[in-house]
């Protein structure tokens, strides 16, 4: 079990992360397709990637196993998620002496560090240069196949999941935000209990906590080993059956069109018009005609603030959806 020890100032300081992390996106897909579970959610995704990957997929897996320890400096903590190339170059300015540690606690706990992964921590930096090189390539090589063609996807969820995270933040603040983060997380204040494989006690100390939410995150939560790092925890977003395949025996489909009904579903938590446009892969002109529709028909309704249109699935939408969930659309 990991254990998070807040203070007020750390639920002061508490935030959700507004958009999904490169690294931590690669990291975790990496472990997760080296996995068996999950199958109904990401056996598509595995099908479709294996084929393609070349040997820089296994240079990945050899530091980023499916369990136990992997090395902190893969996933550098910044304050925002950056864009890959600032993320990777981060990681590669990592000081010497912390990716020797790192590369000293991966040997501890799985008996070795991979042969080409050995010389990353160089003091003299001109064996470690080369290896360093090859890793960010690898990254980026990697990311560009596995990743990048699900980016869209990836983001849709992420965002997703941070409105249901500020719609729980409205209803209870702080301490209803993180008991609304799921079954692996329970909140006994001033304490966040996280199911972890090992016991860990991360004290916040006033530094306040990152909830990095994650597509590829699986099963379960996963942090940095070492406390010193900025405190992050990266969660698992939700997942449905069959995730981002067509839908089949879609009465609402059927009665208002696939995508208004996919919209009129993603509206539930509130969206914004770019975020249902990433969500559904259309323009925002698209959503906004389709909005209309729905909007003139009394199942969504619009807010526009700071230049950006909000809607949100009224109590007619809501029963409309209900309906067709239980079969009872005529």
């Amino acid at each position: 079990m990991l254990r998070v020890v807040f203070t007020a100032e750390d639920l002061a300081r508490l935030r959700v992360a507004r958009e999904p992390d490169a690294l931590w996106e690669i990291t975790n897909s990496v472990q997760t397709l080296q996995r068996r579970d999950g199958r109904a959610v990401f056996g598509t995704w595995r099908h479709a990637v294996r084929p393609r990957l070349g040997p820089e997929s296994r240079l990945l897996a050899s530091l980023l196993p499916p369990c136990g320890y992997s090395p902190d400096f893969l996933t550098p903590g910044t304050r925002e998620p950056a864009a890959l190339d600032a993320a990777v170059d981060t990681m590669l300015s990592t000081p010497r002496r912390t990716l020797a540690a790192d590369l000293e606690r991966f040997a501890a706990e799985h008996g070795r560090v991979p042969r080409w992964a050995g010389a990353l921590a160089d003091a003299g930096g001109r064996s470690g240069a080369e290896p360093l090189r090859r890793l960010g390539g690898a990254v980026r090589a990697y990311y560009d196949t596995a990743v990048a063609p699900y980016w869209s996807r990836v983001h849709a969820h992420v965002d997703a999941d941070r409105n249901l995270r500020l719609h729980a933040l409205l209803d209870g603040g702080a301490e209803g935000l993180l008991a609304s983060l799921g079954p692996h997380f329970r909140w006994r204040p001033p304490v966040l209990e996280v199911a972890y494989p090992v016991d860990q006690e991360l004290r916040l100390e006033g530094r306040g906590l990152l909830l990095q939410p994650s597509y590829f995150c699986w099963p379960a939560p996963v942090s940095l080993a070492d406390p010193e790092r900025p405190p992050v925890l990266v969660y698992p977003v939700s997942h449905e059956r069959g995730d981002g395949g067509p839908p089949t025996g879609d009465g609402l489909g059927e009665l208002l069109g696939r995508t208004r009904a996919a919209l009129l579903r993603a509206t539930g938590c509130g969206s914004s018009t770019t975020e249902l446009a990433r969500l559904l892969d259309v323009t925002g002109p698209a959503v906004s005609q389709h909005t209309a529709v729905l909007r003139e028909n009394g199942l969504l309704v619009t807010v526009r603030k700071g230049g950006r249109s909000f809607h949100s699935v009224t109590a007619q939408g809501r029963a409309l959806i209900h309906a067709a969930e239980h079969g009872s659309l005529q």
